[in-house]
């Protein structure tokens, strides 16, 4: 498996999803209103993810963006579809957004990190 394996694309995603699904999924339905459900650890985990994607050389920037910046608004539906509250709530939009603007964000602030790594690396993707 070579760094350019697509194989680490899916293992980075599911470890972001996890990481900013996890706390949100375990929160109480009081306290998880976005965008403050996702501030912690859960951030630090897209942040961290999409920096050492793009830090290795496993991808394009813009990919890199669009599939760590996923992970979020995927927990979100993870959250309605399988969680214990009945159905999907009214604000499902608001909230499918606001996720994916955290998501964004905090991947965009990733891959620049880990864009500023690859300069310094002969391991630019083709």
């Amino acid at each position: 498996m070579t760094r350019n394996s697509r194989i680490w694309w899916l293992v980075g995603f599911l470890i972001a999803l996890v990481g900013v699904g996890f706390p949100y999924w375990r929160a109480p339905s009081a306290m998880t209103a976005l965008p403050g459900a996702f501030y912690g650890p859960g951030l630090a985990a897209l942040v961290v993810v999409a920096m050492m994607l793009r830090a290795f050389g496993t991808g394009r920037f813009v990919p890199l963006v669009l599939l760590v910046a996923a992970a979020a608004p995927t927990a979100v539906i993870l959250r309605m579809l399988v969680g214990d509250s009945a159905g999907m709530p009214v604000s499902w939009p608001r909230e499918l957004l606001i996720a994916s603007a955290i998501g964004l964000a905090a991947s965009l602030a990733g891959t620049l990190i880990g864009s500023l790594f690859l300069l310094r690396s002969s391991r630019r993707p083709q």
